[in-house]
């Protein structure tokens, strides 16, 4: 090799180095049903937690000294906890900084476990996960940034009894942690109200024919049906009902609370009541909304905006930190005071989100429509809710 060769090889090993040293690649993971009946819903939640990432890298964020490279690795958990978990473990394998996920709680909570036990703890924020005990366990790397099903319950419960005035309240689950333990909630608030709830009823998160339960329902003449479930499974429901001529007033929680139910049920669709755990996605900042709608070219459905500043939080954690080490960012999401394109977000010992809004709905001329906002146990008109946040 002559001199000016060994010079030459010498500068490109610099500069190869050099570039080694100005970078760091820091993955996030994100899980959600990508396959399935809900898939739309879990390609949502991924849609979401890859714009902050594109966006954190156009950014160029330096963490200790480093322009961060974040990369996005996405497992398809297929509604399935079995699965859940077993994608969990790929991620912790992985070495991911931090997760957003899962989208369901019968799914997330035993996946949480895996990154609970992973060494040290990853960092978890679920975007769409509402039932109590994802946070009930006492793991300090477990989060939300959705309000919970006993917050989420009495709301449309609540709203159901005042603006219906139901005697008689049929309730049917479709047996998973999130469908049952929302079915459970709404119950008891009804029961507390003195309203007449029939023995529960229940299907699964696969049940498309519900005639035989329809049927059974029929014959108790309930003034209003209140089913726990996901959208696919809810909308043959609603569809079913109005077949068999049951004139009751349906109303559903986040799962069923989509526009996926006028495809899926149909005209019977309009009327219908429903509930998010969480401020409507068409009331998330503009700055969001205009930028999802660009990347994506459609709105977002559900969840994306609380995947969205999930995934930010994060982020936001890691900088803080000047670490995306798990056990030296960790203390630092715990304490984060962060507002992003869904409101304010602070977690609260548990790791809840504090003071969460609940949105109630109905589906008018087959456009899903917010009509209140619930808020700290008040419910306020939702173009009124509108108003206070724009001043």
């Amino acid at each position: 090799m002559t001199r000016s060769h060994f010079v030459l090889v010498a500068m490109v090993l610099a500069a190869v180095s050099g570039c080694e040293k100005k970078s760091t690649a820091i993955a996030i993971g994100s899980v959600a049903p990508l396959t399935g009946g809900i898939a739309h819903l879990g390609k949502d939640n991924e849609n979401g937690v890859r714009l902050a990432i594109e966006e954190a890298n156009a950014a160029k964020i330096k963490i200790d000294g480093r322009e961060a490279q974040f990369d996005l690795i996405s497992f398809d958990d297929q509604e399935d906890p079995k699965v859940g978990v077993t994608v969990a473990q790929k991620l912790v394998d992985a070495k991911v900084a931090g997760v957003v996920g899962h989208l369901n709680s019968g799914v997330t909570i035993p996946a949480s476990v895996v990154y609970h036990a992973a060494n040290p703890p990853i960092p978890m924020i679920s975007g769409s996960a509402t039932n109590p005990e994802v946070t009930e366990r006492g793991f300090a790397n477990v989060f939300r940034v959705v309000g919970r099903d006993d917050q989420q319950g009495p709301a449309i419960a609540s709203y159901l009894a005042a603006a219906t005035k139901p005697k008689v309240v049929a309730v049917i689950d479709d047996a998973t942690a999130y469908g049952q333990g929302l079915a459970n909630e709404v119950e008891k608030t009804l029961k507390a109200g003195g309203i007449s709830v029939l023995p529960r009823e229940r299907g699964t998160n696969k049940t498309t024919d519900w005639k035989a339960v329809l049927t059974k329902l029929k014959g108790n003449n309930p003034d209003a049906v209140f089913y726990g479930g996901m959208d696919a499974s809810a909308g043959p429901l609603l569809r079913q009902g109005r077949e068999l001529g049951i004139k009751a007033v349906f109303a559903f929680g986040d799962g069923a609370c989509t526009d996926n139910m006028k495809q899926l049920a149909g005209e019977a669709s309009d009327g219908l009541l429903c509930s998010q755990a969480g401020i409507p996605p068409q009331a998330a900042s503009k700055k969001f909304l205009d930028a999802y709608k660009k990347r994506f070219k459609i709105d977002p459905i559900l969840y994306a905006p609380f995947t969205y500043d999930a995934a930010n939080m994060l982020i936001e954690a890691m900088k803080k930190a000047n670490s995306a080490d798990p056990a030296k960012y960790l203390p630092e999401l715990q304490k984060l005071d962060y507002t992003g394109a869904t409101g304010r977000i602070a977690f609260d010992a548990k790791g809840d989100r504090g003071d969460a809004e609940m949105t109630i709905f109905t589906m008018k001329a087959g456009a899903l429509t917010p009509i209140a906002i619930i808020k700290s146990g008040k419910t306020i008109k939702y173009e009124d809710f509108i108003a206070q946040a724009k001043k």
